[in-house]
């Protein structure tokens, strides 16, 4: 979804940076790319850019959990006695620490890829990252969402509007959020 959107701010004449994690993808033509692996990454990454935009989107983090510690070399089946346990730790929350730091005019919008209460968690997320929009999606659902063609979203604002889109191709998809996000006061 993250790429279909920097199409289609492209083919607005937008400036471009795709901050992504490893994908198969190619970026847009135009887009300028940065490639990160981590949460931390993401988040160094993206806060010079973060000042100097109009429109920050947060499509997806790379990763909401990291191992707690790691190690240099491989760890040996024999070594570990038939198991090992495995503690997780939540990484940084990029999207949540960037809006906190959001200036006067600068839209915010955010993604919530949820499994059930979609409109529920993600107007809770809405308000609690402090964002101006949220796009809701359902990626339990078949055919729509993550490595598919298609997707369907609701759309929140923080004004308390509620837009719903889809299932529809996800340039289609994305050409919709833009139109949305781009008028003020939704």
């Amino acid at each position: 979804m993250g790429y279909a959107l920097a199409g289609a701010a492209l083919s607005r004449g937008w400036q471009v940076d795709l901050v992504s994690g490893p994908v198969a993808l190619p970026p847009p033509p135009g887009a300028v790319a940065h490639r990160v692996v981590s949460a931390a990454e993401m988040l160094a990454a993206c806060e010079p850019l973060f000042a100097g935009c109009d429109v920050f989107i947060a499509v997806a983090a790379v990763a909401d959990f990291r191992p707690k510690s790691a190690v240099r070399e491989k760890l040996k089946k024999s070594a570990a006695g038939g198991g090992m346990a495995l503690e997780l730790v939540p990484t940084v929350d990029v999207l949540k620490t960037l809006a906190g730091r959001k200036r006067p005019g600068q839209v915010v919008v955010g993604f919530a890829a949820e499994t059930h209460d979609l409109e529920a968690s993600a107007q809770r997320k809405l308000m609690e990252k402090n964002l101006d929009w949220i796009v809701a999606n359902d990626v339990s659902r078949p055919g729509t969402g993550m490595e598919a063609e298609d997707n369907a979203v609701v759309l929140l604002s923080r004004a308390g509007g509620r837009w719903a889109f889809g299932p529809a191709p996800k340039r289609a998809v994305a050409e919709f959020i833009l139109e949305k996000v781009s008028v003020v006061g939704s």
